[in-house]
């Protein structure tokens, strides 16, 4: 039975749909429910929080996952990235105060305080731009931050840009691209790489029949 680490979350219902659409029974799978095993047919899934759905794959606690772009890049974990499902599409930014005048990070002063969801991410950007700051970690409200004068920029995902707009900030870069990833444990993938690979074609095949 292969065992496949999902994200819990409004990721969930999409997923389901897109395994459906592969062939993969996950009817049993319910966002509103609390199991956290669920089976369906000769699949077995894992229902846990989306940051840890690369550590069950990496450990071999599941063969496969599915897992942000955004996540792989913050946690750094040794998986095999297989496929990209094109779900949950957001744009990772740098983003500031429409206020403060600052149109580049370049023009961010010396050791300026950066929250963020993603510190190891942001260390990592500013730090191959030559550009030293003072990355402060938070774990939810990063809006907030430069409103209280926590922070002078913010890292943070946008899906639409709404929310920082409301908050009155705007993105003055793009560290990248953030799209749900099919990963696997890259030693269960040489040991059951026929089942993998059918999984990996069934699902790209159920991307193109969105209907």
């Amino acid at each position: 039975m292969l065992t496949v680490a999902l994200p819990k979350g409004r990721m969930l219902d999409r997923l389901v749909a897109l395994f459906q659409r592969a062939g993969v029974d996950a009817s049993r799978i319910d966002a509103a429910d609390r199991r956290l095993v669920v089976t369906g047919g000769s699949v077995r899934f894992l229902i846990c929080r989306a940051a840890d759905v690369p550590t069950f794959v990496e450990y071999g606690a599941a063969d496969v996952g599915v897992a942000g772009k955004d996540v792989l890049w913050e946690t750094g974990h040794d998986v095999a990235e297989l496929l990209d499902l094109r779900l949950g599409r957001c744009e990772m930014v740098v983003a500031v105060r429409k206020r403060s005048g600052i149109e580049h990070v370049t023009q961010l002063g010396f050791n300026s305080r950066v929250a963020t969801k993603y510190p190891r991410v942001a260390a990592r950007y500013f730090r191959e731009h030559g550009i030293q700051v003072d990355v402060i970690p938070l774990h939810g409200n990063i809006e907030l931050a430069p409103l209280v004068g926590l922070a002078d920029a913010v890292v943070d995902l946008t899906e639409t840009g709404r929310t920082l707009r409301e908050n009155d900030l705007t993105p003055i870069a793009t560290i990248g691209v953030s799209t749900a990833r099919l990963i696997g444990n890259r030693v269960r993938y040489k040991l059951q790489y026929e089942r993998i690979e059918a999984l990996t074609a069934a699902l790209r095949e159920g991307m193109g029949n969105r209907g």
